[in-house]
């Protein structure tokens, strides 16, 4: 029988069954050998070994749970999507965007602010000015050849946008259901 339930829900049994498969290797860890000469404490359950044997077996129904589980989000990503402004992407791109673009993206845009700061920094100390436009003459000045403006307005959709998507994401976990 499958059941249904919200993203956000079987997210945590994932974390459930993260937390039932340790239980279960500690068990199995703390009774995998004794010396000879002691007693088996489970002799009356069927003895260690088989006590060890149904663990290693629920453990491996747990992990095939968890497998199921993440395959009925995977596919729920991939066909609900998201918008954000005017892009949108299925929560699957999404999930890739923000786990591989968006980092570098943002360490680019950063970094060109940084490097432009410290630029324009290390001018006014020479006393020499910035500016966007070369002038007629040859002169020491300093050409920016970046829209400043637009970098920053390009750094504040990214953070904005990342913003957005943690809240979709958190709504959309628990607002569609997937069969389990």
């Amino acid at each position: 029988m499958k059941a249904k339930i919200t993203i956000t829900e079987a997210l945590q049994e994932v974390k459930t069954i993260d937390a039932r498969i340790q239980k279960k290797k500690e068990f199995i860890f703390n009774f995998l050998f004794r010396q000879n000469n002691q007693r088996d404490p489970h002799e009356k359950d069927g003895g260690s070994a088989s006590l060890i044997a149904k663990e290693r077996q629920s453990i491996n129904d747990l992990l095939e749970r968890k497998i199921s589980i993440r395959n009925a989000i995977n596919v729920a990503n991939a066909e609900n999507s998201i918008t954000i402004k005017d892009q949108s992407r299925t929560i699957s791109e999404w999930l890739v965007w923000k786990r591989d673009v968006a980092p570098t993206l943002k360490a680019v845009l950063n970094e060109t602010a940084a490097r432009l700061q410290s630029m324009r920094q290390d001018v006014s100390r020479k006393g020499l000015t910035v500016t966007q436009n070369a002038p007629a003459e040859v002169t020491l000045d300093v050409i920016v050849n970046v829209n400043e403006a637009e970098l920053a307005k390009q750094i504040e959709n990214l953070e904005e946008t990342l913003s957005t998507l943690d809240g979709q994401f958190s709504l959309r976990n628990a607002t569609i259901s997937i069969e389990i």
